[in-house]
């Protein structure tokens, strides 16, 4: 294989952070997938990863405020990313709730959907990294 070569492709979308954006990122993810057996969870994942950053971060809440959506792909797996413009006061975290819970179960449901959730911070943000296994067993997904 030639150096340059990859068999990963990326996609990236930059938007605003308006509600109405979280259904264009959808449909985003979905027309990248299509014909993926990972697009329905991955476009769940989306969904809540990017109405997290609207509803919880600056990106939402402050004029100009946006999130970035990356969809990273090969053969075998899927990475779904999204990256907001802080202000939440502290980082994602993934937390099993009851089924009553009006709030904060979105990530862990995330992290039942993914084989493995990543959370990153830094001083600009956070960004939620969701990650799907062509072929690999509900049983071996780990946060």
């Amino acid at each position: 294989m030639h150096e340059y070569t990859s068999t990963m492709r990326v996609w990236g979308l930059t938007c605003p952070g308006f509600p109405e954006e979280v259904s264009r990122a959808r449909r985003w993810t979905r027309d990248i997938l299509q014909g993926s057996p990972l697009v329905d969870d991955a476009e769940l994942i989306v969904s809540e990863l990017s109405a997290n950053a609207i509803l919880h971060t600056a990106s939402g809440r402050l004029p100009g405020g946006n999130f970035h959506l990356s969809v990273a792909l090969t053969p075998h797996m899927v990475a779904l990313s999204v990256t907001d413009d802080g202000g939440a006061g502290s980082a994602p975290k993934v937390e099993h709730l009851d089924q009553e819970a009006e709030y904060g179960r979105g990530l862990g449901m995330v992290s039942i959907l993914a084989h493995r959730v990543l959370i990153h911070d830094n001083d600009r943000g956070h960004t939620v990294m969701a990650e799907l296994f062509v072929g690999l067993h509900p049983e071996a997904r780990s946060c």
